[in-house]
């Protein structure tokens, strides 16, 4: 099952499940990857920023997306982005014998120019070979590296195995518009377009063309909602269940502990048995932990699937 430019859906991303300890969590795995495929998500994406691949060694990251790729029949798409190439070939090419759908590639932030953007993506298409599909992650908050529409439709035409956009601009709306408009002057062949945040933005992406997130959240199924809602023309209905997960959700974007409130609520969820990161990491305080319940108490007056 290897990915395709015509994807469309929620492809959550994934986070690492670890026990208090550190040790990797395989029962929670097992639980999590369960839960994404019950939600009605379209695939995976294992080893992602959120999923704290830096922290684990090759070993390790291998196991993991090895792990989820046999537990679904989703398509699975890895994170491989690397300091160096070699480790980014061996670990594309240990995925994708493990039966993984694609790739998704960051650029380093030392990339400056739109040449070095361009060539960059031309070499890592190289290394992991032309039958790979991979995803263009353009997300420039963190990695600092922008990526005009013109940048990253020179980069499509360039490389044939490159068959979707993590967008994660911010903000970002334009950016789609633009895109889709190369597609229908037929300057930029059709790829999907799934977008990221933690789905901040996604009520107006998917009516900007958007084809559906590739994201975290604690309630990825309201991810699952908006855009089956927006694809159905249901624009009132769409904006209303985002409107209603709007403040969770802003919450848990907040930089530095996203992922701590993720991760306390999918444990509060029954979904992780540990809310526990990896060390180097953050945890929330008391009072934040109090703020995340009164946060998920209001939800569920408007969502049942809140009422934890």
């Amino acid at each position: 099952m290897r990915l395709t430019p015509d994807a469309k859906g929620v492809f959550p991303i994934a986070p690492t499940p670890f026990h208090p300890d550190g040790r990797i969590d395989d029962a929670s795995i097992d639980r999590m990857t369960d839960f994404y495929g019950e939600i009605g998500a379209a695939g995976l994406t294992v080893l992602g920023m959120m999923g704290e691949a830096p922290k684990l060694d090759g070993a390790e990251a291998i196991a993991v997306a090895s792990r989820v790729i046999r537990r679904t029949r989703l398509p699975v798409i890895i994170g491989v982005s690397a300091p160096g190439f070699a480790a980014m070939g061996s670990l594309a090419r240990a995925v994708m014998e493990a039966g993984a759908a694609g790739v998704m590639i960051a650029p380093p932030p030392s990339l400056r120019t739109d040449d070095q953007i361009v060539g960059y993506y031309a070499q890592a298409a190289e290394v992991i070979g032309p039958d790979v599909p991979f995803v263009i992650q353009d997300y420039p908050l963190t990695l600092s590296v922008v990526m005009t529409p013109g940048v990253i439709r020179r980069i499509v035409a360039d490389n044939a195995n490159c068959v979707m956009l993590k967008h994660e601009d911010w903000p970002g709306l334009e950016k789609i518009s633009a895109l889709r408009a190369f597609q229908r002057d037929g300057s930029m062949r059709p790829i999907s377009i799934l977008c990221g945040n933690g789905g901040l933005f996604l009520d107006f992406e998917c009516e900007r063309g958007a084809d559906g997130a590739n994201t975290g959240y604690a309630f990825p199924e309201m991810l699952v909602d908006v855009v089956r809602l927006s694809a159905a023309g249901e624009r009132a209905q769409a904006h209303d269940i985002f409107d209603a997960h709007l403040p969770l959700l802003r919450y848990e974007q907040q930089p530095g502990v996203g992922l701590a409130v993720r991760k306390y609520v999918l444990m509060r969820r029954g979904i992780l048995a540990s809310d526990a990161q990896r060390k180097p990491a953050g945890g929330l305080s008391a009072t934040a932990r109090a703020e995340v319940d009164f946060l998920l108490e209001r939800l569920g007056r408007h969502d049942p699937r809140a009422r934890v």
